[in-house]
């Protein structure tokens, strides 16, 4: 049966079996076995007796895609009254199982397990877990009734723990916090869902710029105790953060907020924002460490701002009333991209990022965009966005030309650029600050809620800070099929730095290849290669791709000597003006054939240069809005 005629009837047999809103569902969630790799779920739902459609959550909020892991659900039992009840999964949508509530019963018991053995990549559905410590995602191990609207389901959570762990989670407990088995304060699912659990044997937590209120709270999660052993500084730089996020915001839209940070080498790292908290995975060192703590520093800063831009203020095709129906993406250059920019400069005025460190990386960005990113000829920045739930698990081997989510680097182009033209319309007397206080705040200090918004009211909270024809100026870098991104030139114009390139690597590409080996080398040679001399990627057009280097390849040798990236470094100098040609050996699935790069130009790494005489906007930009 096509979706669209599902839905209904799916919604007028939940109406027939759910039992009245004022009975929530309990769902207890079992700890114990995390360091095993398998959570455990005990859901009770009231319900009445007739045709009922239960549903696992498909659509996960913040990761934008259909990615609800339910290829790792286990042990998904119902009873009532104490006598099993059969299920049936949808002959087209996996997530859905019909089943007839009996005569008689008034709740289904509900056990189910999760698998938590996937690797250490993707999202929440990754790797999440270790010897020491578990995250948990509540949508992982729960049903819901299909066809109801989130918000109006109410749940009482539980979890156990193991007994010498202890947790951070923004909700409420109404039981012994310190204690083994902790019971929370009923929410809606939908704020269940908002509100994952760090647990673990090594575990801090650290308030925040205890003088703001609501209060904020620093939760770590680590493999070892000297992985939760971060600085005073770093601290300082955080409770920075809170303050600089109230100056730019003007508004608060949680009734508190818990950073949930996990410092392992064993989970996925990434970041996902939830209302009242983030969950934030990172390496185990990256707060003992400062290389990672400033590779990794733009995260926090990101997900927090979330709260304001995604989670309180959402794009309406993104505002959807539960977790099976599909989003729509297309202004995530707006929930993404305007949240990369302004996370960005957050993590510059709070003294994460030194002013150097955010140009060096504004540079990087700015220059693959501009000379290293074919795939822009035919897959406009719009694209990326529309595209998203697919573009997600895209990557990798000819990115460059494929494209994938470029929403969010793009689109801190393209929100620099905003924010460096409302400067030079009112001669710096309003910035992004004045749109972000507006749009953002609107309500003023709220609970979690949601006030969804589309490209008119964007185009509109623009042209209430200054007067301009926004639609056409953001159609004209969403729609562009030009080589080089266009806000690059806009950006150059403005901001008191113009982008070039120099045979000196700036700090990230420096980070980059120190970490792993690796050699960056797109803008010259037109190359990435790894650590082990296997060739990431070749740039579509470039000198590489047209001497015959493909992806997958491994370098073996450069100009009769065996690879290393020194080596490779010093023959790219070495060929500059009139020096030979270099002379690589590659293999190719068991073949081997010599590549000559006929490349005098010395090695390009991307720069942003002081244009003299010219407003420093962008150092404008960069300077905290609290003493």
């Amino acid at each position: 049966m096509p979706l669209f005629r599902l839905i209904p009837l799916a919604a007028l047999c939940a109406g027939a079996a759910v039992a009245t809103a004022q009975s929530p569902i309990t769902l207890a969630v079992d700890l114990t076995d995390a360091p095993r790799k398998i959570l455990h779920a005990a859901e009770t739902i009231p319900v009445q007796p007739g045709p009922m459609t239960l549903v696992y959550p498909k659509w996960i909020p913040g990761e934008h895609a259909p990615d609800g892991p339910i290829d790792n659900q286990a042990g998904f039992v119902i009873t009532a009254n104490g006598q099993p009840v059969k299920w049936e999964r949808d002959k087209v949508d996996m997530y859905a199982y019909h089943i007839t509530v009996p005569a008689g019963a008034t709740k289904l018991d509900i056990k189910m397990d999760f698998l938590a053995t996937a690797a250490a990549s993707g999202f929440s559905a990754g790797a999440s877990t270790s010897a020491n410590l578990a995250l948990l995602s509540w949508n992982e191990l729960l049903v819901y009734p299909d066809g109801t609207k989130v918000a109006d389901v109410m749940v009482t959570p539980e979890i156990k723990i193991p007994g010498d762990w202890k947790f951070g989670t923004a909700l409420d407990p109404t039981s012994d916090p310190k204690g083994s088995n902790v019971t929370f304060k009923a929410v809606s699912l939908e704020q269940l869902v908002d509100s994952p659990v760090l647990a673990g044997r090594w575990f801090r937590e650290i308030p925040l710029a205890p003088e703001v209120s609501p209060k904020h709270f620093l939760d770590l999660a680590g493999d070892g105790p000297e992985d939760i052993d971060l600085s005073q500084e770093h601290i300082d730089n955080f409770s920075k953060l809170i303050r600089e996020t109230g100056a730019l915001y003007k508004s608060r839209h949680y009734d508190s907020y818990h950073f949930l940070v996990t410092l392992s080498d064993q989970v996925a790292h990434f970041g996902l924002e939830h209302h009242q908290s983030s969950d934030d995975r990172v390496n185990e060192k990256t707060f003992v460490d400062d290389g990672q703590f400033i590779a990794n520093g733009l995260l926090l800063p990101h997900e927090f701002t979330h709260s304001w831009n995604g989670k309180y203020r959402r794009p309406a095709g993104l505002a959807t009333d539960n977790y099976q129906e599909p989003m729509k993406g297309d202004l995530l250059w707006v929930y993404e991209g305007l949240t990369e920019y302004l996370g960005d400069i957050l993590a510059a005025r709070c003294g994460i990022w030194e002013p150097s460190v955010y140009r060096d990386r504004l540079a990087t960005i700015a220059g693959y965009l501009n000379d290293a990113r074919p795939g822009r000829t035919w897959r406009d920045l719009q694209d990326t966005a529309t595209m998203a739930q697919v573009l997600y698990y895209a990557g990798g081997p000819y990115d460059n030309y494929r494209r994938d989510t470029d929403y969010y680097d793009e689109g801190e182009l393209l929100w620099l650029e905003v924010d460096l033209t409302i400067r030079e319309k009112t001669g710096g007397k309003k910035s992004i600050n004045d749109f972000t206080a507006a749009f953002h705040g609107l309500g003023g200090n709220t609970g979690p809620k949601v006030v969804p918004y589309t490209f008119e009211d964007v185009v509109a909270g623009l042209n209430s800070v200054v007067p301009n024809d926004w639609a056409a100026f953001l159609h004209q870098r969403l729609d562009s099929n030009e080589f080089h991104a266009p806000e690059v030139s806009g950006i150059s114009a403005l901001s008191g730095y113009k982008l070039t390139y120099t045979d000196k690597e700036n700090y990230w590409e420096q980070l980059t290849e120190s970490e792993n080996g690796s050699v960056q080398a797109e803008f010259s040679l037109g190359l990435l290669i790894g650590g082990d001399g296997r060739v990431n990627d070749v740039i579509v057009g470039g000198l590489a791709d047209k001497a015959g280097f493909g992806p997958g390849m491994r370098i073996l040798a450069v100009n009769g000597r065996g690879y290393t990236s020194t080596l490779l470094h010093a023959a790219i100098k070495e060929a500059k003006g009139k020096g030979p040609a270099i002379e690589f050996i590659v293999e190719n699935t068991g073949y081997y054939k010599v590549i000559r790069l006929d490349y005098h130009d010395g090695e390009k790494y991307p720069q942003l240069e002081r244009v003299n005489g010219t407003p420093a906007r962008l150092d404008d930009i960069l300077q905290p809005m609290t003493k």
